[in-house]
């Protein structure tokens, strides 16, 4: 059976993280895109270490399943190859500044004028308009704008950092594969392409569900170390073992807190689930001795025989060998690729996505793409 989105030719001019992991996507169901790099230089993403092969362990991840041509864009040759490839794509997706594409000659108008069928998507930090659209940034800084790095970390200490690009992933590349899938059958009702506008920054607020309305309907800022799922409560907390591993406690409803209570034998504690942060604060002190009496795995096979929300915090070896990870395949090994890949994280029953093809190596494709359309490898234009 043929994957969910094989008819689709997506040209990606992205690098990094937030397009190329929105693009990854599209590529395990079956879409062919083609990532356009600068010649000799590539996607930044392929410099760092480790390597695998002759590329990066994070770029060989991010681009599996993906074609790779060279295009100097500020060349008018080359720009004349990607005009033609345009021509027979269904989407393109870029991450650069807004004014970028304009400036090459290349914005969506343009382009659309070529093929108005085109869905083109844009992910930026801050999106085409507002007073910061030009500005750079990083994930932190779209989650210290947006209101959440406030919010991260103990009461009394600093914000602390995510290790992993919340503002990227979440708020950039998530959005970008709904708003263009979304565009797709737009596009199918209507015959139509359209541009796809994403702000890293404004998915993160987005993202703010469980805070944010609270805010809009009292007025009363929120403090961190201080909202109940980010160190108010003890039924919502890390908790230390004696060999220094650490035990998670999710047990935030009323039957599972008392599930926890009853395996730390300290059933008298079911009462005060929603008692006030002063006690909440004793009774972190006083689970907290308990569980450093014994160890992570005692505190697991203690757990075992309780209903409730307790977990092992697992390091990456323990993680990728844990049974449920295992099941979901989650961490694949892939007959004739030569490195392990991160599974797919959304099960298809009838078109299911998978991993077919390793990253490319830089300008692989050249010659497949550009006699495609009617280019010779060196880029120029056969008689046809």
């Amino acid at each position: 059976m043929k994957s969910p989105l094989h008819s689709l030719r997506v040209l990606d001019l992205t690098r990094l993280l937030p397009g190329p992991y929105c693009t990854l996507l599209l590529a395990d169901f079956g879409a062919e895109v083609i990532k356009i790099e600068e010649p000799q230089l590539g996607d930044y993403a392929r410099w760092e270490e480790p390597k695998v092969g002759t590329d990066s362990a994070i770029f060989s991840s991010l681009n599996r399943n993906k074609k790779s041509v060279t295009l100097n864009l500020k060349a008018e040759k080359d720009k004349e190859i990607f005009l033609e490839m345009v021509k027979t794509a269904d989407i393109v997706v870029e991450s650069f500044r807004p004014g970028v594409m304009d400036r090459l000659g290349l914005k969506y108008e343009h382009l659309k004028m070529i093929n108005p069928k085109l869905i083109y998507c844009a992910i930026t930090g801050y999106g085409q308009t507002g007073p910061y659209a030009k500005l750079p940034g990083h994930d932190l800084n779209y989650l210290s704008f947006a209101g959440l790095l406030e919010l991260q970390g103990e009461r009394n200490a600093k914000p602390v950092l995510s290790p992993v690009q919340i503002a990227d992933i979440g708020g950039g590349s998530l959005n970008a594969v709904i708003g263009i899938l979304m565009a797709v059958i737009s596009r199918n009702q209507t015959g139509e392409g359209q541009f796809v506008d994403i702000s890293m920054l404004d998915g993160v607020v987005s993202w703010l569900q469980t805070i944010l309305p609270n805010y809009l309907a009292n007025n009363e800022l929120p403090t961190r170390g201080k909202l109940p799922l980010s160190g108010e409560k003890a039924c919502y907390e890390v908790y230390e073992t004696s060999d220094q591993r650490y035990l998670a406690v999710g047990a935030l409803e009323p039957k599972f807190w008392k599930e926890f209570c009853k395996g730390i034998n300290r059933e008298d504690l079911i009462e005060d689930l929603g008692a006030p942060i002063s006690r909440q604060d004793e009774m972190k002190n006083e689970i907290s001795n308990i569980i450093k009496a014994k160890t992570l795995g005692e505190w697991v096979e203690t757990f075992e025989e309780y209903d409730t929300c307790v977990s092992p915090v697992l390091n990456f070896e323990e993680m990728i060998s844990h049974p449920q990870i295992v099941s979901r395949q989650m961490i694949q090994s892939v007959p004739g690729l030569n490195y392990k890949h991160i599974g797919i994280p959304i099960k298809l029953s009838e078109t299911p996505g998978n991993i077919h093809s390793n990253a490319p190596r830089l300008g692989e494709h050249n010659e497949e793409i550009f006699e495609q359309i009617g280019y010779s490898k060196e880029g120029f234009k056969n008689s046809i």
